[in-house]
């Protein structure tokens, strides 16, 4: 317990270190009580050891070279959809709530894929139900008819990828 606690001390203060760059003494110095107190707060929360998986070279590596070039692609065509639809004299939003099939399997996977959607501008992720993996999505600008279509695109521009890194 004791070394866990260590382990998580130090990386909270890695963090903090990192938050604070380039990090002077002052910063430094207050890094201590403020890991301690995170790491003293979060030593008896579960892990799930799922989440240790992406730690493998090729899991991370595809998570590297893949995910996160997809996902800030994909945040950046939502933040100029987004800004058109703002800065338009109509306004042209249709909002809907679309329910998804996502097939992804872990708590994991689903809760990445969720706030993936969740932070990209414009749709907003709603609920998930780990038991049938069904995502619901409010989404700014969707028709009724292609609701379903909007719903399923929205998805597997991340879902594909985080299949393989996390099951």
């Amino acid at each position: 317990m004791v070394k866990r606690s260590f382990f998580l001390f130090l990386a909270c203060y890695v963090v903090w270190g990192l938050l604070n760059w380039p990090p002077g003494w002052q910063a430094l110095v207050l890094g201590i009580p403020v890991a301690a107190l995170a790491a003293c707060l979060t030593w008896d929360l579960p892990v799930e050891t799922s989440c240790l998986r992406i730690l493998t070279p090729k899991r991370f590596w595809y998570f590297c070279a893949w995910y996160l070039p997809v996902y800030w692609w994909e945040c950046f065509k939502a933040n100029l959809d987004v800004a058109y639809r703002v800065l338009h004299p109509r306004l042209p939003i249709c909002p809907a709530v679309v329910r998804v099939q996502t097939g992804l399997k872990t708590d994991l996977a689903l809760t990445v894929l969720a706030n993936s959607i969740s932070l990209t501008p414009g749709t907003t992720s709603i609920d998930v139900d780990p038991v049938t993996g069904f995502l619901y999505v409010h989404c700014m600008t969707v028709s009724p008819e292609h609701a379903d279509e909007r719903a399923r695109v929205i998805i597997e521009r991340f879902a594909h990828i985080l299949r393989r890194i996390y099951e």
